[in-house]
C-alpha cells in the first residue's frame, strides 16, 4: 500500500495486505520449498493427496473435522472466496468493518456487496437485529442476499466475538437462508488462548459454513500464498465443493508445488512450526499491548486487541486537533499518520467502514525494527520491548499521539 500516493486510494489494487509478522522465514520451511524447487509436476487444482490430508489433520485438531473431498487449497483465501462468491450467486453481507479484500472480491464479480454494523464490543461479527433489517430490506428492495461472511478472530478490529452473539447471529442467518463463510485465518494467533473462548461457526453449523484458513495468518509468509477452504457435510456441501472446484480449475488457480509443499508440512505442525508460531504469537501480543495502551493514554478509542498483528483505533476524541492539520477523513488521516510514524496507516474506509470516521488499522510489525535482523532479535529477546528499535518505534507513536492529545486539551474550554 501507497500511503501518501493519489493514485493509492483505488479500493482494489492498492487495498492493505494482510499483516505480516515480520519475521525471518523459519528455516524448516525455508528448506521444505528448496527441496521441492526441482519439481517439475504441478499441483493439482484444489490440492493433491498429501496436501489434502495434511490439510484434514490440522482441522481434525481444530474439531473440525473433514475428508480430503471436503477440502479445497488454493493459492490464497481470495481465490477461494472469489470461487465461493460466484458458485453461490446472489448478494454478498459482510460486517462493517471486515478485512480489506472481502467486499472488492464481490464488485469484480458483479456482485454488490453490503456491509451491516457489528456490536461495539467487538468486530467481525455483525449484530444479528442489524443483519435481519438488511436482509430484509435488500428483499423488499428486490435484492437476492445469499452469502455472509463472517470472522471470529477479526481483520481489522482484533477481536474475538464472543460465543453468544456468535450464536444469535448465525441463528438469525439460518432462518434467513443464508450460507456462511467463516474466514479463520487468525484462529491460531491468539493473545491469550487460555482465557479467550474462539468457537467456529462450523462448530454450530456442520451443514451451512465453508471455513476459510490463510496460512500467511500463522503458518506461511505472505509471499507463499496458500489457503485451505473445509466445505459443509452434506449433499450440500458436496455440490458447493465441486462447483469451486470448477471456478479454480476455470482460473488455473493452483499452488506452486514448492509452496505446496512447505504448506503440507506447515499443516502437520510439527515442533519447529509450534514453537514459532507461539513465539510470534507472544512477541506480536506484547507489542500489541504497549502499542494499545499508547492509543488508550492519549484519548483514542480502541478495543484491547485479542488476536493479530494488529489493532483498530478510533481517533475522534483527537478530531479538533486532526482538522488544524487539514485531516476531516480515514483518507486524509491514513496519509497524515503514514507520513507521522513512518509506517503504513490504512485507513477505516479501506476495511468498509464510515470515510469520514477517522478511524485507522495499525499492524504491529513495523514496531519491531526496519531491517531482517531486528526484526529477528524481537523473536528471541526475552523482553522485546526493552529492545532499543521497538521503544524507539513506540515512542515515535506515543509521541505523535500524545501531542494530538495536548492540542485538544489546550483548545477546550477552560471551566
Amino acid at each position: 500500500m501507497r500511503g501518501t500516493d493519489p493514485q493509492g486510494h483505488g479500493p482494489v489494487r492498492f487495498g492493505p495486505p494482510l499483516p505480516d509478522d515480520g519475521l525471518p522465514v523459519l528455516p524448516e520451511l525455508a528448506a521444505a520449498v528448496a527441496a521441492a524447487a526441482s519439481r517439475a509436476d504441478a499441483e493439482p487444482v484444489g490440492g493433491g493427496p498429501a496436501l489434502l490430508d495434511a490439510a484434514c489433520g490440522y482441522g481434525d485438531r481444530r474439531g473440525l473435522p473433514a475428508a480430503p473431498d471436503r477440502v479445497a487449497v488454493a493459492p490464497g483465501a481470495p481465490a477461494l472466496l472469489v470461487a465461493l462468491t460466484a458458485a453461490i450467486g446472489g448478494d454478498v453481507l459482510v460486517p462493517r468493518p471486515c478485512a480489506a479484500w472481502w467486499a472488492p472480491y464481490a464488485r469484480l464479480l458483479g456482485r454488490p456487496a453490503f456491509h451491516v454494523p457489528t456490536p461495539a464490543e467487538n468486530g467481525g461479527v455483525p449484530d444479528p437485529y442489524a443483519l435481519l433489517e438488511t436482509v430484509r430490506r435488500l428483499r423488499a428492495e428486490g435484492g437476492d442476499p445469499r452469502l455472509l461472511v463472517l470472522s471470529v478472530a477479526d481483520d481489522p478490529t482484533a477481536t474475538v466475538a464472543p460465543p453468544e452473539l456468535l450464536h444469535a447471529t448465525l441463528e438469525a442467518a439460518v432462518g434467513e437462508g443464508l450460507r456462511l463463510v467463516s474466514d479463520e485465518t487468525w484462529r491460531d494467533t491468539l493473545h491469550a488462548p487460555q482465557d479467550t473462548v474462539l468457537l467456529s461457526p462450523a462448530e454450530m453449523l456442520s451443514d451451512r459454513v465453508t471455513v476459510v484458513t490463510d496460512l500467511a495468518g500463522a503458518l506461511l509468509p505472505p509471499g507463499w500464498p496458500a489457503a485451505v477452504a473445509r466445505f459443509p457435510a452434506g449433499e450440500g456441501g458436496h455440490a458447493l465443493h465441486a462447483r469451486v472446484l470448477d471456478v479454480l480449475t476455470a482460473l488455473d488457480a493452483c499452488v506452486a508445488a514448492p509452496v505446496a509443499v512447505a504448506a503440507g508440512y506447515a499443516l502437520a505442525e510439527p515442533e519447529p512450526v509450534t514453537a514459532r508460531v507461539a513465539a510470534t504469537t507472544r512477541l506480536h501480543a506484547r507489542v500489541a499491548a504497549a502499542a494499545h495502551a499508547a492509543l488508550v493514554g492519549a484519548g483514542v478509542l480502541a478495543r484491547p486487541p485479542q488476536a493479530g498483528r494488529h489493532l483498530y483505533a478510533d481517533l475522534t476524541p483527537l478530531a479538533p486537533a486532526l482538522a488544524s492539520h487539514g485531516v476531516g477523513d480515514a483518507q486524509e488521516l491514513e496519509d497524515f499518520l503514514t507520513a507521522r510514524l513512518g509506517m503504513p496507516a490504512p485507513g477505516g474506509h479501506r476495511f468498509g467502514d464510515d470515510l469520514e470516521a477517522p478511524r485507522v488499522r495499525l499492524s504491529t510489525a513495523p514496531l519491531l525494527g526496519d531491517t531482517p535482523e531486528q526484526r529477528a532479535e524481537c523473536l528471541d529477546a526475552p523482553e522485546p520491548l526493552d529492545l532499543p528499535q521497538v521503544r524507539g518505534a513506540l515512542h515515535r507513536l506515543t509521541s505523535v499521539l500524545d501531542d494530538l492529545r495536548d492540542d485538544v486539551r489546550r483548545w477546550e474550554t477552560p471551566r
